[in-house]
């Protein structure tokens, strides 16, 4: 039996959890997420707890009980609290901006970047005082960038998206970024330190 599959599942105040011809529904908030369940897969909900059972110990459906326990899970927090990504833009005349519900980038190319709005999808601009409170360290921090979402499988589509314009380079920590990212910073090179006369 998969330890993370048997998890029961407790639906918080405010969320409400379906389960109708193979579909699962969370609603809360305003948002609304479904997931389709494969068989044999079976999803029960009894009052606030939710139930993830297997049909049978097939390999497909042992990896599918706890896949689907903690995509439920992922659900139930989305409407509830949301997910956030927080990117960091560092470089020279890197700039972000609100452009309607999207976003304007400059990215140090000979153009901006436009990012459409995404239905689910909430962008920020984040302040100065804003910054200093997320505790982001000191190391190339330029302007920060989150996205927000009741879906936690789009937020990370979008925001990768995002980071995929201008990813982050080791030497100067120079271009886009996760917040909780780990760059291994690499040194210059030496030049003309290590020739023989």
């Amino acid at each position: 039996m998969s330890r993370v599959g048997k998890t029961l599942i407790t639906i918080p105040a405010g969320v409400t959890v379906e389960f109708n011809n193979g579909i699962v529904k969370v609603s809360g908030g305003n948002a609304t997420l479904e997931q389709v369940i494969k068989s044999p897969i079976s999803v029960k909900v009894d009052g606030t707890e939710v139930r993830v059972e297997r049909g049978n110990d097939a390999g497909e459906s042992r990896a599918l009980h706890g896949l689907y326990n903690r995509l439920i899970q992922n659900m139930i927090k989305g409407v509830k609290d949301g997910w956030t990504k927080t990117l960091i833009l560092n470089g020279v005349g890197y700039k972000a901006a609100m452009k309607g519900e999207g976003l304007l980038l400059n990215l140090g190319k000979s153009h901006p970047e436009e990012i459409a709005s995404v239905a689910g999808i909430k962008f920020k601009v984040c302040t100065p005082q804003e910054i200093a409170a997320l505790n982001l360290g000191k190391d190339g921090i330029g302007q920060v960038v989150q996205v927000s979402g009741a879906s936690k499988e789009l937020v990370g589509a979008v925001a990768s998206k995002i980071r995929d314009l201008r990813p982050v380079e080791p030497y100067h920590m120079y271009g886009v970024r996760y917040s909780d990212e780990r760059v291994i910073r690499k040194e210059s090179k030496s030049g003309a330190k290590g020739k023989k006369k």
